[in-house]
Parts: structure tokens; C-alpha cells; sequence
């Protein structure tokens, strides 16, 4: 499939069932090298924190994540909010789409207050949706 590769790309969602269905799509569409799976924000909140403070950061850190807005613990809106404090270089690189279910024309429309939000799709990721990703 032509289109852009990715080295990493991360999934954040709580339901493990459509994180695995979005990893086969993902790894159908051959665009990455690497998948991180988190089932919860806060895990992957924490993961970005650490990687940050490690010389490796550019080889660690992920270049496309799939964030999930309903979660619990902490929701997609909040992992955004914590996303905002990370580093300016962490920001730059890790390119965030919102992949939820969630019909809610006010969630669109918060997701467009965030910088690091490129995109907003809907489950489950398709290959056509993702072949016109090329964040």
C-alpha cells in the first residue's frame, strides 16, 4: 500500500478488542514497524513522560497515536491535557488522531482546541482510513 510509513505508531484505547482490531488494520496496511499498545491514558501518559527523560526520546518516542476519548481513569480529553505540558520536541513528534465512537458533535469540536490533534475518526480504522492519514 503506498503512503507514509511510520516507525512507531501507539494505541490508546481501553478496549482491548478494538486495539486489536485497529493493530491488524494497522499492520495490514504495512505502515509501521513498531505498535505500542496502551489500555489506559494513564499508562501511555506516563510512558511519553519517561521516554522523554531518556537520550533515546527520538527513537522511543511514538510518530502517530490513536487516542481513544472514553476511558476510564483518565479520558482522551484528559491524556490531552497532560500531552500539552510534555516537551515541545514530544509534542512535535508524536502526531495525535482521535479514534473513537463517540458520535458527540461537542467532542469534534473539542478536539479541534488541540494543536496535537490532526485528525478525528471514527472505530474502527479502515484501510481506507488510513491510507489517507499521511500526517
Amino acid at each position: 500500500m503506498a503512503g507514509k510509513k511510520y516507525r512507531i505508531i501507539m494505541l490508546i484505547d481501553d478496549n482491548e478488542i478494538d486495539n486489536l482490531i485497529n493493530q491488524k488494520m494497522i499492520e495490514s496496511a504495512d505502515i509501521t514497524e513498531n505498535i505500542y499498545t496502551h489500555t489506559g491514558a494513564k499508562s501511555a501518559i506516563e510512558f511519553l513522560r519517561n521516554m522523554e527523560r531518556l537520550d533515546v526520546a527520538d527513537k522511543v518516542l511514538p510518530d502517530l497515536i490513536f487516542l481513544d476519548i472514553d476511558m476510564p481513569l483518565m479520558d482522551g480529553f484528559q491524556f490531552l491535557d497532560e500531552f500539552e505540558k510534555l516537551n515541545s520536541h514530544t509534542k512535535t513528534k508524536c502526531k495525535i488522531v482521535m479514534l473513537t465512537s463517540s458520535i458527540n458533535p461537542q467532542d469534534f469540536s473539542r478536539s479541534k482546541k488541540y494543536n496535537s490533534v490532526q485528525r478525528y475518526l471514527n472505530k474502527p480504522l479502515t484501510s481506507d482510513s488510513i491510507s489517507k492519514l499521511d500526517l
